[in-house]
This record gives C-alpha cells, sequence and structure tokens, in this order.
C-alpha cells in the first residue's frame, strides 16, 4: 500500500515527458559515446560508424564479472567498523553550518566521529542514519587484489574489448534495480521520502526516485552506489585502458600516463574524503532512483573513462612543455577545488578552528550562518571552478582534433549549471533574506566576473 502523498515539489527535468525522455536518453549517449571512442572518425556529433549487434552487447562473461565486481565493492563496503563513538558536539551544545544546503552547501555536521563509522543529518523522524568511512581502504585493497590477479596471468589489458557488453549489463542492472527501489518506496513511511515527497506519476517516480536512504539493514544502497562500485571501476577501467596501450604500443603514452594519474587523484580525493559527500545534495535532498543509479554504476565508469578510451585508438603526442602546463592547470584546479571544500568542511565541523575563526559570515534566521569570505566570498561555488578547470586538464592531453574528449567537460558544465540552480533556489527557500544578502555581496556563481 502506498504512503499518503507529503507536500507536493516542483516537478524538475521537464516533468514525466522530460523523464521519460531521460530514460532513452541517458543509454543511448553512453553507448553512441563507447561507439565514437572506439570507431576511426570519433565524431561526437553524427550517427557512429556502425550499431553493434546483440551479440556485440549481450556476453555472459560480461556478466558474471560484473556480478563479481558488484559482490567485492559490497563486501569490501561490510568491511568490520569501530563503534560509533558520541559526537563531541553533543557535549558543547553547538552545531555551525557553512554555505547553503547542496554540494558546496555544508549541511549540519557535528565534532567528527570515530573515523570508521560517520552520521549522516537529521532526519524527519529526528534520527540519524550511519554509515562505514572504509572507501579509500576499498580502493586500496581492491588495487591490491587487481595487482595480485595480474601478477597472477590475469589478462587485464582484454577488459577493453568488453567496455560495450559490461556497459550493457550495467544498463540492465540500472533498470532492474531502479524497479526495485520504486517498489520498496511503495511501502515506505512517509518519514523516509524524499523532501518532495511522492509526484503520483510511476516514469517521473521512477526516473528521480522517492526514497531518500533506502536501506536493508545497515547496507545504504545509494550511499554505497555513490562512491564504490562505479568511481573505483573508473580507475580499473582507466588502468586496463593503459595496460592496452602498452601491449599495442610497447609502452604507455605520456598523455594516458596524464589522464590516469589525474583521474586517479580525483577518485582517491573522493574517497579519503568519503564523509562530506554525506552533506551533499545527492544524499540529503534527493531521492534513489534511476536517474541517481544508473549515473553511479553505469554513467560514470563508461563515460568518465571516455578519454583513456579515445587515446588507446587515437595516440596523441605530447611533448614535455605541453604536459607542463596541462599538469599546472590540473594543479591549479585541484588546489581551488580541495581548497574550498576543506575550508567548508572544517568551518562545519568547528567554527572556532583557528584555519577558519577569521572568516566573515551572516547570520540566518535559522541560526545558522552563511560564509562569506575566503574561498566562499570569492564565487557562490568555489569547489565548482575547480572541477571544471581539472575537467579542462583531463581532456587537454586528447590534442584539439576531436571534440569527443572534451564531451566530459562540456556535459559537466551543464551540470554543474543545473545543480548550482538547483541550490541557489532551495537556499533561498531557507535562508530568504539572508541568502539575498550573500548573493548580494557574492554576486558571481561558478567563474568570477562571468557566470
Amino acid at each position: 500500500m502506498a504512503p499518503p502523498e507529503g507536500p507536493r515539489a516542483p516537478l524538475e527535468f521537464g516533468g514525466p515527458l522530460g523523464a521519460a525522455a531521460l530514460l532513452l536518453l541517458l543509454p543511448a549517449t553512453m553507448f553512441h559515446l563507447l561507439l565514437a571512442a572506439r570507431s576511426g572518425p570519433a565524431r561526437l556529433l553524427g550517427p557512429p560508424a556502425s550499431l553493434p549487434g546483440l551479440e556485440a552487447l549481450w556476453s555472459p562473461r560480461a556478466l558474471l564479472l560484473w556480478l563479481a565486481w558488484l559482490g567485492l565493492q559490497a563486501a569490501l563496503y561490510l568491511l568490520p567498523a569501530r563503534k560509533v563513538r558520541a559526537p563531541l558536539a553533543h557535549a558543547r551544545g553547538r552545531e555551525a553550518e557553512g554555505l547553503g544546503e547542496g554540494e558546496d552547501a555544508p549541511g549540519l555536521i557535528r565534532a567528527p566521529l570515530d573515523p570508521q563509522v560517520a552520521e549522516g543529518q537529521e532526519l524527519k523522524d529526528k534520527s540519524r542514519l550511519r554509515y562505514p568511512i572504509n572507501g579509500f581502504q576499498a580502493l586500496v585493497l581492491t588495487a591490491l587484489l587487481v595487482g595480485l590477479g595480474v601478477s597472477a596471468g590475469l589478462p587485464l589489458g582484454a577488459l577493453p574489448e568488453m567496455l560495450l557488453p559490461l556497459a550493457f549489463v550495467a544498463t540492465l542492472t540500472a533498470f532492474i534495480f531502479s524497479l526495485f527501489l520504486y517498489m520498496k518506496a511503495q511501502v515506505a513511511p512517509v518519514s523516509a521520502l524524499a523532501p518532495g515527497g511522492i509526484s503520483g506519476n510511476p516514469i517521473y517516480d521512477f526516473f528521480l526516485g522517492r526514497e531518500l536512504n533506502p536501506r536493508i539493514c545497515f547496507f545504504d544502497f545509494k550511499y554505497f552506489c555513490e562512491l564504490r562500485p562505479g568511481l573505483i571501476g573508473w580507475v580499473l577501467i582507466n588502468l586496463a585502458l593503459l595496460v592496452k596501450e602498452a601491449e599495442l604500443r610497447g609502452s604507455p603514452s605520456l598523455a594516458m600516463w596524464l589522464v590516469n594519474g589525474f583521474q586517479l587523484l580525483y577518485v582517491g580525493d573522493a574517497l579519503w574524503h568519503e564523509e562530506a559527500i554525506l552533506t551533499t545534495m545527492d544524499i540529503t535532498h534527493d531521492g534513489f532512483g534511476f536517474m541517481l543509479a544508473f549515473g553511479d554504476i553505469a554513467w560514470v565508469p563508461f563515460t568518465y573513462s571516455l578519454q583513456a578510451q579515445f587515446l588507446l585508438r587515437h595516440p596523441q603526442p605530447l611533448g614535455l612543455p605541453m604536459a607542463s602546463a596541462i599538469c599546472l592547470i590540473n594543479a591549479i584546479g585541484y588546489y581551488i577545488f580541495r581548497g574550498a571544500n576543506s575550508q567548508k568542511n572544517t568551518f562545519r565541523k568547528n567554527p572556532s578552528d583557528p584555519r577558519v575563526a577569521g572568516l566573515e559570515t551572516i547570520s540566518t534566521a535559522t541560526g545558522r550562518k552563511l560564509l562569506v569570505s575566503g574561498w566562499w566570498g570569492m564565487v557562490r561555488h568555489p569547489n565548482y571552478l575547480g572541477d571544471l578547470i581539472m575537467a579542462l586538464a583531463w581532456s587537454l592531453p586528447c590534442g584539439v582534433s576531436h571534440l569527443l574528449p572534451y564531451f566530459y567537460l562540456l556535459y559537466f558544465t551543464a551540470l554543474l549549471v543545473h545543480r548550482e540552480a538547483r541550490d541557489e533556489r532551495q537556499c533561498l527557500q531557507k535562508y530568504g533574506l539572508a541568502w539575498q544578502e550573500y548573493c548580494r555581496r557574492v554576486p558571481y556563481r561558478i567563474v568570477p566576473y562571468i557566470y
């Protein structure tokens, strides 16, 4: 029996029609990119040179490999963790929040917990869920297992030839898993639903997802998918492409090394700071449906590895001066990205910390404060700016003769602009005049003097 409807929120992504279109468009785009990267012309725009038959998409071997991968990451997620300690914030009786509510707008965070277990934000029923913080350990253990496998004869270089069937079974998994999540949400209590309640349209609810934190016992499906199988799978695919290039050409190219190094740094950073995801819009606001499920387990590993896929079949000469310049661009992007996020997280945990105690803030009617100086006084979303600069650096090793390697930069720009607009609406609704004052004092959203 479906729970009674909560308050209706404005429909996003074009409502049911937009959701239905995206259900088809997102997988079609992913397969187009995979086919384009392996073709000679490597055209981003226009139809692929040829369409694969069912025999090229379906492979029992790929299915077994995919299920084994999900099983491995689930097992690593369930590694024993120490018990959570009582947060220090309970003792000192104070709470702090940084700027806003979404990706770059931290929600309520209390003092640090045990390094292996963290509490999420307060839910509608005043409870807080607990999450294992062992993503970086999962990355390291995966690397050790892959290394042992390769030393024992595991043909890692064969993985690039299986990307199409692996993407196909990942897409099937996303659809089946999303159907399970949709059915589970029908019997979930109202307090477990995402802030907008339910729309009443099955296509829209299937796409967006209605349950905020779907779990079985202590296994949190959304939290698991956000950082584990997709992100770690992304760097594994990159590594396999590097190994394949070494097999074909004797050694990996400098361009391939740069792409692998830059993206490994990005994934390692995300997993090292895993606890920060507990205040992102994905975790605190969005339901878990096809949009996030497909994005996490299929879109991320198979499209974010596009630069490495392109370089395998379209090698690009890259000299040391240009490589040094690209490294500098990536370093600047990472410096902004990590500096902004670290400043935000430090302020959330302890506003009296000497590193942030001197920052200027704006008080809100909720009793919380908005940062209005430091990185967050430069633009409203400085971490997005760093993200986009890094995205440019990932594409530059692929040269400028093809648009295809720059798809990630174009897509991510559109994604962050859309996400920023969603975050602005939520912050205005919650903070009112204080948010208007913040926007007056920090007029630029992502790029200073441009946007």
